[in-house]
């Protein structure tokens, strides 16, 4: 039997099609198991993607995906699964997802259908586009030559990203992926003001509710369109929001050629979404137990955010890695799209240095003297060099101490840990928080502060001096003011 409650509940998320469906095909659920519906359809037949509503109830939600042996139709529950029952009758909208798109989505919070759930009302568009589309062909594709710089020394320094590519910050859980992309947001929207897409998969309630005050205490809300498939909606809701979210920033991108930036946070929500549906569907799992539809799933996301030359995407991307496992398939499978990688590490959070970023395992594929510049490439060069020696050094002085060290390895020792305590950083997101002020600091700035470290012209300074400073101006200001004596 129908619960009625569920209707209230459907409301409150914001579950509702607005589309008629009283000429639509009709339909009988057969069985239910978790959020998976199989559907009976004697006469006209639905087509794949489209919703289905039962007919006491439309705003109890079906989208058709598949069909078995016997001809039925395999639907995801997009709603509550409190009011579907078998027997009940169902009815075909004749419509797939659509979301609205364009300038009135600016400032928004979104579901996976497009309807706001901020209580600001509706949005006041009349455009509107599927969410399943297909990705820019080849020859459509522009590959990124430009440096988006983000004011993040580590990212910009190590790992910088090209406008129009994709950058993952990699991590397990509580090192910092969230705090580093709402920074970036934060950033890029007060330095660069461009139009920016935020996919919420999986994302706590809590979280969602900090970032929409802060971007809005911020005063750069209006520039972000905020989509959300929260961790306690159905997996096929968590599985369907970022095609929704990618659809808008498509939209910006070929029709207002437009420079979109698009963040998600979680791209392996987005893998475990599907993990949970496959395993609802008794599909034969493939590597660590995930879909064997893996890749395709991440290339039918990864694919679509792509600059072309109407415009360009630029994506940063949350990867949440289980266990702290970084060989795990689901991670394994977004590699391939990046351009740049920033790897988080639970041991350096542990030492207390954020970002916590491991320096020597974070790349990009842009680090290349002919787009960063020669000065930029031969300094990162260099300081990665001294960070592998510094790596060797580190095991002998655990064991035996600093003073077993020669004279040349001691400098190189204390250059280094310079080097790794100068790409610490405040952030402006969390500054109420910790009571520092937030700074960003120019990428050319970076580069020739860390020419300076490696050059030995600070050796005389301490090494925790160089913790969560912004640029060398500040380190010798703070020394000057304070008035410590040197080494």
């Amino acid at each position: 039997m129908k619960v009625p409650k569920q209707k209230a509940i459907n409301e409150l998320a914001g579950y509702k099609v607005d589309v008629p469906v009283s000429d639509g095909a009709t339909g009988t659920i057969v069985s239910i198991s978790g959020q998976i519906c199989e559907v009976e359809f004697y006469e006209r037949k639905p087509k794949l993607h489209t919703l289905l509503v039962l007919a006491d109830d439309q705003d109890s939600v079906m989208e058709v995906v598949g069909t078995t042996q016997k001809g039925n139709f395999i639907c995801f529950i997009m709603s509550g699964t409190y009011t579907f029952y078998r027997g009940a009758m169902v009815k075909d909208t004749g419509k797939t997802i659509q979301v609205p798109v364009g300038e009135a989505v600016l400032g928004r919070l979104l579901n996976v259908f497009g309807q706001s759930v901020d209580k600001k009302g509706p949005i006041k568009t009349d455009m509107r586009r599927e969410i399943y589309a297909q990705s820019p062909r080849l020859a459509q594709i522009v590959s990124g030559k430009i440096v988006y710089e983000t004011g993040i020394k580590a990212v910009d320094f190590f790992a910088p990203i090209p406008k129009g590519g994709k950058i993952g910050f990699i991590g397990g859980a509580g090192v910092g992926k969230s705090v580093l992309l709402t920074e970036l947001i934060h950033n890029l929207a007060i330095y660069h003001q461009g139009i920016s897409v935020f996919a919420g998969i999986g994302e706590r309630i809590r979280e969602g509710k900090e970032l929409y005050d802060l971007l809005e205490f911020n005063k750069v809300l209006k520039n972000v369109a905020l989509i959300f498939g929260q961790m306690n909606e159905n997996a096929s809701i968590r599985f369907r929001v970022g095609f929704s979210a990618v659809t808008i920033a498509e939209y910006f991108r070929d029709a207002m050629q437009k420079d979109v930036l698009f963040f998600v946070d979680n791209v392996y929500r987005f893998v475990q979404a599907g993990n949970e549906l496959a395993t609802q569907l008794n599909l034969i799992p493939s590597e660590d137990g995930y879909q064997a539809t893996l890749d395709s799933e991440m290339g039918s996301f990864q694919e679509r955010i792509a600059s072309t030359k109407n415009g360009s995407i630029t994506s940063v991307e949350a990867i949440y890695v289980p266990s702290d496992d970084i060989t795990d398939q689901a991670v394994q499978s977004a590699f391939p799209y990046l351009d740049s990688i920033v790897v988080l590490s639970r041991e350096v959070a542990e030492a207390g240095r954020y970002p916590s970023v491991d320096l020597l395992n974070s790349s990009s594929a842009i680090l290349d003297p002919g787009i960063v510049g020669r000065l930029h490439y031969e300094t990162a060069l260099e300081a990665q060099k001294i960070l592998k020696q510094y790596a060797d050094l580190e095991r002998i002085v655990s064991i035996v101490g600093e003073g077993e060290l020669s004279n040349e390895n001691r400098v190189v020792y204390h250059r280094a840990k310079k080097l790794i305590n100068y790409m610490t950083q405040n952030f402006f997101i969390i500054q109420e928080f910790t009571g520092k002020r937030g700074v960003y600091v120019k990428r050319d700035q970076t580069v020739a502060d860390v020419g300076e470290i490696l050059s030995g012209k600070l050796d005389h300074y301490e090494d925790e001096r160089f913790l969560d400073i912004g640029s060398l101006d500040d380190l010798v200001k703070a020394q000057d003011q304070a008035g410590v004596v040197k080494q």
